[in-house]
C-alpha cells in the first residue's frame, strides 16, 4: 500500500496519538464512586482545525471499535472502521471539518482498560479495573477535548454504542454540543440486548483460560471470546441479509457430513469472525464494555426520556435502519418523540437496508447525503450565530 493507491476521498496514512489525563490528584470519579487516574487515551484526528475551532466533529465508536476510524496504517490490509464515512467529500468531509475519534476507557486499543498496567501493582488490572459506564467514557472524552483546547463541538456522532455516547454528550454538555447524529442506537439497552451481552460474557467466563480475568502473560480465553463474538455478530446481521449471503448453502461439500464439522457456509463465516476477533480484542474489555452498555439508560435519573432531554440544546439527526433488530427503529423513534416534546430541532430518517444493525458501517450512499446536508446547515447556523 502506497500513497498512489489512495483515492481522492481518503485521508491517507494516519498515526494514533496518545494523551495521559486525570493524573492524581485530579483523578476521574466514576459513576461507581471509584477514582481512576492516570488515564491514557488513544486518539486520531483527520482534517484541519479552523481558526475559531468551530469545525470540530467527535466520532464515537461501537463496542469493538477503536480510535482508528479512517485512513490507513502503513502495512495494513484494511482502512479505519468508518472509512466509508470519513474523508474528503465523504459524509464527514475532512476538507471542511476537523474530526476526532478516541478509544473508550475500558478498551484495549491504547486507552486505559483491564489489560493496562495497574500503577499500584505493576501488573495488568484484570478484574481490579473498575466497572465503567457510558457516562464515564464521555467524561474522559471531555477531558481529552479540554487537553486539546477544544470547547465547542459542531457535532457528535456514532452508531450503536457510539450513538449512546452521542446522546450522553448532548445531555451532559448542552452548551458545548451544537448538534448530534445518533445512528442505529437506543436511549436504553433492552432486555434482549442485555441478554445477548450476558450470554457473550458467560461464554468468556466459562473458558478455563479466563482464570477469573487473570490470564495476561498466559494462554488467553480465545475459545470463549470467539464464541462471544459469534453470538454478537449474529445480532448485527438480518434474516434477509443472511439468507441472501448464505442461504442453506454447504461449504466445500456436496452433501451433509453427518458429523459436527461445519457443513454450512454460515457456520464457517461465524467461525472466521470469531477467529479474526481474538487477534485484535481483549476478552476482559469485552466484559467491561458490554456491561457499560447494559447499564446505559437515559431515564435512570429522571424516570422519563422527555425529562432526560429537558436541557438539550443541540440540533439532532437521528438515523435508523429497517432491518436492524438489535436496535430497531421504534427505539430511535422514541428518542425523536422525546426530543420533539422538548422543542428540539430534530430530523429523522429510517433507511431501507438488508444489512441489519451493521448497516451504519456499510451503507454509504443515503446515509452520507443525510449527514452532509445536516452538517452543512448546522455549520451555516453556527456561522450566523443561530
Amino acid at each position: 500500500m502506497n500513497e498512489r493507491s489512495f483515492g481522492e476521498d481518503s485521508v491517507g496514512f494516519v498515526e494514533t496519538q496518545y494523551a495521559t489525563l486525570c493524573e492524581p490528584p485530579n483523578e476521574l470519579v466514576l459513576d461507581s464512586g471509584v477514582k481512576l487516574g492516570p488515564i491514557d487515551i488513544a486518539y486520531e484526528t483527520y482534517g484541519v482545525l479552523n481558526e475559531d475551532k468551530s469545525n470540530v466533529i467527535l466520532i464515537l465508536h461501537a463496542l469493538s471499535g477503536d480510535a482508528h476510524a479512517a485512513g490507513w496504517y502503513k502495512g495494513a490490509r484494511k482502512p479505519g472502521w468508518w472509512d466509508i464515512a470519513i474523508g474528503p467529500g465523504k459524509a464527514f468531509d475532512t476538507d471542511r471539518y476537523f474530526v476526532i475519534c478516541s478509544n473508550v476507557i475500558g478498551g484495549c486499543k491504547g486507552s486505559t482498560g483491564p489489560s493496562s498496567i495497574n500503577p499500584a501493582t505493576g501488573r495488568p488490572f484484570g478484574l481490579d479495573f473498575p466497572v465503567v459506564t457510558i457516562g464515564d467514557m464521555v467524561r474522559v472524552q471531555k477531558r481529552l477535548l479540554d487537553h486539546l483546547g477544544i470547547d465547542s463541538l459542531l457535532t457528535v456522532s456514532g452508531g450503536s454504542m457510539g450513538g449512546m455516547q452521542a446522546l450522553q454528550w448532548a445531555v451532559d454538555y448542552p452548551d458545548m454540543v451544537r448538534s448530534a447524529i445518533p445512528i442505529a442506537t437506543t436511549s436504553r439497552l433492552s432486555a434482549q440486548g442485555i441478554a445477548f451481552n450476558e450470554v457473550g460474557r458467560q461464554a468468556i467466563m466459562a473458558d478455563p483460560n479466563w482464570n477469573h480475568g487473570d490470564y495476561y502473560g498466559k494462554i488467553p480465553p480465545d475459545a470463549g471470546l470467539a464464541v462471544a463474538r459469534m453470538i454478537g455478530h449474529i445480532t448485527y446481521l438480518s434474516d434477509e441479509g443472511m439468507h441472501a449471503k448464505f442461504g442453506r448453502r454447504l461449504r466445500d461439500k456436496e452433501k451433509y457430513g453427518f458429523d459436527f464439522s461445519s457443513d454450512f457456509e454460515v457456520e464457517s463465516y461465524l467461525k472466521y469472525q470469531g477467529e479474526a476477533f481474538i487477534q485484535r480484542f481483549d476478552a476482559n474489555s469485552y466484559l467491561y464494555i458490554t456491561k457499560a452498555q447494559d447499564y446505559f439508560d437515559m431515564t435512570n435519573e429522571t424516570g422519563s426520556l422527555v425529562e432526560a432531554f429537558r436541557g438539550v440544546k443541540a440540533r439532532f439527526l437521528v438515523i435508523s435502519f429497517s432491518s436492524d433488530w438489535l436496535f430497531p427503529s421504534y427505539q430511535s423513534k422514541e428518542i425523536v418523540t422525546a426530543l420533539r416534546l422538548n422543542g428540539v430541532d430534530v430530523s429523522y430518517c429510517e433507511i431501507s437496508s438488508t444489512y441489519g444493525h451493521d448497516a451504519f458501517l456499510l451503507e454509504a450512499g443515503q446515509q452520507a447525503i443525510l449527514i452532509k446536508n445536516f452538517l452543512a446547515h448546522t455549520m451555516e447556523a453556527v456561522a450566523h450565530g443561530r
